[in-house]
């Protein structure tokens, strides 16, 4: 049995159970799926700063549960705290983005990610830029409405969403289609039949790819490199948890 932990950076409890949802539709039938919703941040993520706050909770429930699975995925499509769990866990982690931008390249060619807000484009072109994948990266379109209930987007936004992917297919000629963002999770299997190329779910290939993961990478800490364990040093006012995986010591306050 293969045991995934998946960390939903946002606040929402009805995101974790969409997350949960499409999850465990396309996990293999021995993978087990837990989903842990962030205790602080905000409802959705949108900007930088918030990302900031949101990749601090996904590393303190990482720290606090990682050692009872088999592999962690970061249910935001920005990967918040992505590359520092790397860092710190000897599993491996997969992020939305990151999975659905290799998924998008192996299909071949151009990709466009529709997004649900115009404001998260900024945050999402230097996340893909991150990855290495911005020169196949075509557009953004997003969603111009205020979102009064993010877990709704797909039932309020559907038919939206939809002429948003085929306008990247006809106007900016996308090969691909990744419909972005935890809020979207199954809505590629729904839509599929209504596009005329490819659409990704980032959840459902971060969930594959997870699983395949755990059967290639054997379950231990990177010794070397840039992903080494960081080094030893004081710490203060980090949970205990979080201070042993990042090699700290904890400190008493003056």
């Amino acid at each position: 049995m293969m045991k995934i932990l998946i960390i939903n950076p946002n606040i929402s409890s009805s995101l974790s159970e969409l997350i949960a949802t499409e999850a465990r539709r396309c996990a293999a039938k021995e993978t087990e799926i837990t989903v842990l919703t962030a205790p602080f941040g905000v409802a959705y993520i949108e900007t930088r700063a918030e990302a900031q706050i949101a990749g601090y909770a996904v590393m303190q429930l990482a720290a606090e549960h990682y050692a009872d699975y088999d592999a962690v995925i970061v249910a935001a499509f920005g990967d918040p705290g992505l590359e520092a769990l790397r860092e710190m866990l000897p599993i491996p982690v997969i992020g939305m983005t990151d999975a659905a931008l290799a998924s998008a390249a192996q299909l071949g060619g151009r990709i466009s990610i529709i997004a649900i807000s115009q404001r998260i484009q900024a945050w999402y072109r230097e996340t893909v830029e991150r990855e290495g994948h911005l020169a196949r990266l075509v557009s953004i379109r997003a969603l111009d409405e205020t979102l009064s209930d993010i877990s709704q987007v797909q039932q309020n936004q559907g038919e939206r969403l939809i002429e948003l992917a085929n306008q990247a297919v006809k106007q900016d000629g996308a090969d691909s289609i990744i419909l972005a963002g935890a809020p979207l999770a199954g809505l590629a299997r729904s839509v599929s039949s209504q596009l005329p190329v490819p659409a990704l779910d980032g959840v459902s290939c971060a969930v594959k790819q997870a699983e395949a993961l755990i059967q290639l990478y054997p379950n231990q800490a990177q010794r070397s490199g840039s992903y080494a364990l960081p080094p030893r040093k004081a710490c203060k006012g980090l949970s205990k948890e979080l201070s042993l995986l990042i090699g700290g010591e904890s400190i008493s306050a003056s």
